[in-house]
């Protein structure tokens, strides 16, 4: 005897199953648990404007909504220059630094807590790609971190403190996302401060986030739910 096709509510519950495991998404979750008190407490609040930890954020929320926009997005924004930070890691580890941005990775006085916890921007980017694996790559990640780089950039260099850190506060992010040059013990003097600022607008989307949205366009499917955009799109 034939068994009952599945009702189409089934078969919709079965399209719907979890793609990524309830046991990633806890983990994950516990990290954030830790990190975010920790960083609240060391640095402030405004810690969380940087890329990489609004992209902590943003990957949680890709976890537990299995949007593949949410996890598409910070990939766009961040692999490329955390690839730079793992270069710059690992460099250093055997004496060849690139950039010394990882510096602070190797100051015995920080504790190895500390610098375990800000070791997520070596694994983050590759999670990401896991996740994105997992659920598709949304072909509006590029657009939509543009966007959210610009408010996030306005924010920063208008309302957030330009380099050094005061004396009393060494611990306050300064030169949040760069916007006042590549050192945060003083503002570049290549350039106008503004037409520095003005540049990394467009650097930013055109040297970084559209190389990768092009690669990741070309490595990943679109997600399976239809959602970003599918074939025949322009960008």
């Amino acid at each position: 005897m034939e068994s009952p096709a599945p009702s189409p509510g089934r078969l919709n519950l079965q399209l719907r199953s979890p793609r990524i495991p309830l046991w990633v998404k806890l983990l994950y979750t516990a990290f954030l648990c830790v990190l975010v008190p920790y960083y609240w407490s060391a640095y402030g609040p405004t810690n969380f404007l940087y890329y990489c930890d609004v992209a902590l954020f943003m990957t949680l929320a890709a976890l537990w909504t299995e949007s593949a926009l949410l996890a598409s997005m910070p990939l766009v924004g961040i692999f490329l220059p955390q690839m730079l930070w793992c270069a710059d890691f690992f460099g250093a580890a055997v004496g060849r630094p690139i950039t010394g941005m990882t510096a602070y990775m190797f100051n015995q006085s920080l504790s190895l807590f500390t610098r375990g916890l800000s070791f997520f921007h070596c694994w983050l980017p590759f999670f990401l790609l896991w996740i994105v694996w997992r659920l598709g790559y949304d072909r509006r990640a590029f657009p939509y971190w543009t966007v959210l780089a610009w408010i996030l950039m306005f924010v920063c260099y208008f309302l957030m403190p330009a380099p050094p850190a005061p004396s009393d506060n060494k611990n306050l992010p300064v030169n949040i996302n760069y916007v006042y040059g590549f050192s945060d013990d003083h503002p570049q003097n290549w350039m106008d401060g503004r037409l520095f600022f003005v540049l990394l607008l467009f650097a930013l989307p055109l040297v970084i986030f559209l190389p990768t949205h092009l690669l990741l366009k070309k490595l990943f499917r679109p997600p399976k739910n239809g959602s970003g955009r599918g074939e025949g799109e322009s960008t």
